[in-house]
Parts: C-alpha cells; structure tokens; sequence
C-alpha cells in the first residue's frame, strides 16, 4: 500500500487545530464558555476540546502512541510504599 505525499497545506491544518484546541482550552478555563450547560449538554466542550483534538489525531496519527506513552509513564510513577 502507498502512502500518499502530504499536502501542502497539512502543516497550516494541524497549525489551525493546535490554535483551536489552546483557544478553546482557554475560554473554558478562563470560563468565558461553561463546559456544560442546561440547554446545550456537554456540545461546548466538545466544540472546544475535544473536535480539535480529533482533528489533531487524525492528521496526525503518530500523536497517538505518544500520549500512550506519556500516559503510561504518569501513572507507572504513583506508586505507594
């Protein structure tokens, strides 16, 4: 199976969704756009969090095992003795 080259315009995308997600990740801790509302559910969180970081994976499939891997690496380090 070929790969195909990527676009030109892959690098400006993933640029575009890395702003969404800060930008929206800002709103919602800055509380300008509560996270869940009586009318809407949980749509603005999604909009703002979780849309980009959808985007993000699938442009960027490699992210994926990375936040594995950081994952994985947090939680192996809690450990009680």
């Amino acid at each position: 199976m070929r790969i195909p080259p990527p676009s030109p315009h892959h690098p400006r995308l993933v640029a575009v969704a890395l702003l969404w997600l800060v930008a929206g990740a800002a709103m919602l801790l800055t509380t300008l756009v509560p996270a869940h509302t009586e009318l809407l559910g949980w749509t603005p969180l999604f909009w703002l969090v979780g849309a980009p970081v959808v985007a993000l994976l699938g442009l960027e499939p490699a992210l994926l095992p990375q936040l594995a891997r950081r994952r994985r690496r947090v939680t192996h380090g809690a450990v009680w003795h």
